[in-house]
């Protein structure tokens, strides 16, 4: 993926204003302040909004939407990106909806209801996806996620402690370019990039050697 200083910069100061105004805002507060430091939603918008992402796909657990979609759905605004939000209770999407529009960012989120594990596979070749490991199959969306392999960016949140195989990068350890980092931001947060081999590796160039040969009579 390309880097936009442009798009990340102006998302992070969108969703660091965010943060400001409606810091005191019981309606707005989604319920979940204390789960996700604010500082991560900035840094996660400006990510998604840099890379220019062109498909971003977040799936929640029972809480329903948090910070990070309003950080995701900021970057979507001004990278006008596709951006999914899988939910898991139906009747919810109306009180969800409401809550974007606190933020005014309703359409910049395309809230789905359904099962993840099968509604992840209408998506293809994703740019951006941020699964909240509270959702109890997210084990099975780590298995079947398709993510663009060119470069791409996978935030996975709350992840369980002392547990072998439960991070995104410990399933994909070992493939060539793939970078993860792991965080304790909130209940802990890992990042990991792939496709850096192909993204950020230089272009070696060739020069082509002439020899001149002169003959004399």
């Amino acid at each position: 993926m390309k880097w936009s200083p442009q798009d990340a910069m102006q998302a992070y100061l969108h969703t660091l204003q965010l943060c400001k105004t409606h810091s005191n805002d019981e309606d707005c507060s989604l319920g979940t302040r204390n789960i996700i430091q604010p500082q991560c939603m900035e840094f996660i918008s400006a990510l998604a909004a840099g890379n220019q992402a062109k498909l971003m796909v977040q799936v929640t657990s029972h809480q329903g939407i948090n910070p990070l979609t309003i950080a995701l759905a900021v970057a979507a605004k001004h990278t006008k990106t596709r951006f999914v939000c899988i939910l898991h209770q139906l009747q919810d999407i109306e009180n969800y909806g409401a809550q974007l529009s606190c933020y005014e960012l309703e359409d910049a989120v395309e809230l789905v209801y359904g099962n993840p594990c099968e509604v992840i596979m209408e998506f293809k070749n994703i740019d951006f996806a941020a699964i909240d490991c509270k959702f109890e199959g997210f084990l099975r969306l780590f298995e079947i996620i398709d993510v663009n392999l060119r470069g791409s960016v996978v935030v996975v949140s709350n992840i369980p402690e002392m547990r072998i195989g439960a991070s995104f990068g410990e399933v994909i350890k070992g493939r060539t370019g793939v970078e993860c980092v792991t965080r304790s931001i909130g209940e802990g947060m890992e990042l990991t990039r792939i496709g850096l081999m192909n993204c950020c590796k230089p272009q070696k160039k060739r020069f082509k050697r002439f020899h001149v040969i002169t003959f004399e009579d």
